[in-house]
């Protein structure tokens, strides 16, 4: 297929140019090599910059110099992000060090562990992007497929040892995470200098490759997996395209309740778009999770909108169709109908800090990394103190959802050299942070991203030392309460499924939600509008107050608000704008 045709199918209008960029690209190549040799410039093109995406790259400009530069007539100060892909979040010492190695060489001398238990690097020139590539590989790691319209990082639960549930679902993610990438060779070409499958130069000529599961157009929009283990949603499965709930039974697992169609992003001048939480459409045994991973693929491959990106996620193809639709759809193809799914509670979506025992009898320690970002600073030597604990460690490191590392697969006569390294350079177990700060997350936002309309994990710090202060008042300092921050409503910290949510309009300006539910199982609804932090610090104190001497015994913050009436309870995206 290398033309417009079969995206007409079922279309929604006439195909975007996204999609016409992405047929005529000969597989993700389009001129990204180049792009990449022009020595002039530190930027590529537009087009080659979206299709780097798929590659694991976004080009970025530091957004605070930029006023700066161009009084000097001076190109901004192009840069590129770079994600990893990294299956469940497990990484070995040796890969975490080449990492390190990499963020000190080319990089701006810090590591992000992102919301979706993979690590970005930012502020990597554009000449220096082919050599990061390739000693990521000498270590086997990848970016490829970490962003672009495929399937991203799959998640899951980060400790396998925790039980043989946990262990049974890091493999199926890692399962997925390899039988769900794309088939080009164009990731080995332009960056690790492979040998070229074929010279020529349009798709009407390039047959050599094939990608059985996305087509030369791929998806309509990202995809995301996610798998959890009961009764913890670390992962916030909720939020997923495509969800899988382990369900076990004397220990084991016995498969999983399925859930589809979740998605946090939004346009905020456009009501018709919303986040959405996904829902179950029924349960199946674990040999029959990668053909349900790639029939839904397929099927929101065949039926998402191309002709608009912002209505493009599996969510509005969902809710466009129905649930029934989808679930007829899925059992057609797949041959098979899926069983009744089971009983599922949830008791929170956070992480559990400090030393955990795993089934194996070794240790994992759980570590907090203030919104993910991994700096030195002042007496907070956290990059070396990691980079140090790496040349000890003889197990592994793990990367949660929430933004935090563990220091995993420790054996018990190291537990105390772990600890020694972690005291000396000013790492923080959690033991030392407030309940609310322990829970909180924010997204990169300024400088480096390009959709931010506001400042997030900059700030998010010194907002919540104020909101600490709020709570320290009026009794509640030990209360754990979900609160999230982002620059825009893109969503990247999984915003509307907090408890007290900020999501960014302009500088210095938030829209405020509330009434999210502790364990990421309800969506929150919008309070304010553009709220500076004056406004609110103020809508939120009388809030705390009758928190603090009206809330039932064991009632979190995100219930007690929508019992009171402040919010509504939203149980459906497509009643968030109501």
């Amino acid at each position: 297929m290398t033309n417009l045709e079969p995206l007409m199918l079922h279309a929604d209008g006439e195909p975007s140019d996204v999609e016409q960029m992405k047929i005529t690209s000969r597989y993700l190549r389009g001129t990204i090599a180049e792009g990449l040799a022009d020595q002039i410039t530190g930027a590529i093109s537009a087009q080659d910059n979206r299709l780097m995406k798929f590659h694991g790259s976004y080009m970025q400009d530091d957004r605070d110099l930029r006023y700066e530069r161009e009084q000097q007539r001076l190109e901004p100060a192009y840069q590129f992000m770079v994600r990893m892909r990294i299956a469940g979040g497990i990484i070995s010492p040796t890969q975490w060090l080449k990492t390190d190695e990499i963020a000190r060489t080319y990089a701006n001398h810090t590591i992000r562990i992102t919301t979706r238990q993979t690590l970005q690097l930012h502020g990597i020139l554009k000449w220096h992007l082919k050599p990061s590539f390739q000693q990521m590989h000498d270590v086997l790691l990848t970016t490829i497929a970490a962003c672009g319209d495929v399937n991203r990082n799959v998640m899951c639960s980060p400790t396998p040892y925790a039980s043989a549930v946990h262990e049974a679902i890091y493999a199926h993610a890692a399962l997925l995470s390899h039988a769900l990438n794309p088939r080009s060779k164009a990731y080995h070409e332009i960056f690790l200098d492979g040998e070229k499958i074929d010279q020529c130069s349009t798709s009407e000529e390039f047959t050599a490759e094939e990608e059985p599961l996305y087509g030369p157009y791929y998806l309509p929009r990202k995809f995301k997996i996610g798998f959890c283990v009961p009764p913890t949603n670390d992962v916030d499965i909720y939020s997923q395209d495509l969800g899988f709930i382990a369900i076990e039974e004397d220990g084991q697992l016995v498969g999983y309740n399925v859930v589809v169609g979740g998605g946090m992003g939004m346009t905020y001048s456009d009501a018709q778009t919303y986040p959405q939480l996904a829902r179950a459409i029924g349960f199946c045994t674990p040999d029959q999770v990668l053909a349900i991973a790639e029939q839904t693929i397929m099927i929101q491959r065949d039926y998402g909108n191309r002709a608009e990106r912002k209505y493009a996620r599996m969510k509005y193809t969902i809710d466009r169709r129905g649930l029934a639709w989808f679930t007829t759809e899925l059992h057609r193809r797949l041959g098979w109908s899926l069983a009744s799914e089971r009983p599922v509670s949830f008791a929170h979506n956070g992480d559990r800090y400090g030393w955990v025992e795993g089934t194996d009898g070794h240790w994992h320690l759980t570590i907090f990394m203030e919104n993910g970002r991994i700096r030195d600073e002042g007496e907070a030597l956290w990059m070396t103190g990691l980079r140090e604990i790496a040349k000890v460690h003889t197990g592994d490191f793990r990367l949660t959802p929430n933004q935090n590392i563990i220091v995993g697969n420790v054996q018990k006569k190291h537990k105390s050299r772990i600890m020694k390294l972690v005291d000396q350079y000013g790492l923080l177990v959690g033991d030392s942070q407030s309940a609310i700060r322990k829970h909180a997350i924010a997204c990169v936002a300024l400088p480096t991203c390009g959709l931010a309309m506001a400042e997030s994990e900059r700030y998010m710090p010194t907002f919540l030392t104020k909101i600490e202060q709020l709570l320290e008042e009026v009794g509640l300092a030990q209360t754990p309460i979900v609160i999230r921050m982002t620059g825009c409503p893109n969503g990247c910290a999984r915003p509307f499924l907090a408890e007290i949510a900020l999501t960014g309009r302009a500088i210095g300006k938030y829209n405020l939600y509330l009434g999210g539910d502790f364990a990421g199982r309800r969506l929150n609804a919008l309070y304010r509008e553009q709220v500076s932090e004056a406004d609110a610090l103020a809508l939120l104190r009388p809030l705390f107050q009758q928190y603090a001497t009206k809330r039932q015994e064991g009632e979190y913050f995100g219930d007690f608000v929508v019992r009171m009436g402040v919010v509504k309870a939203v149980t459906d995206g497509r009643q968030f704008h109501a």
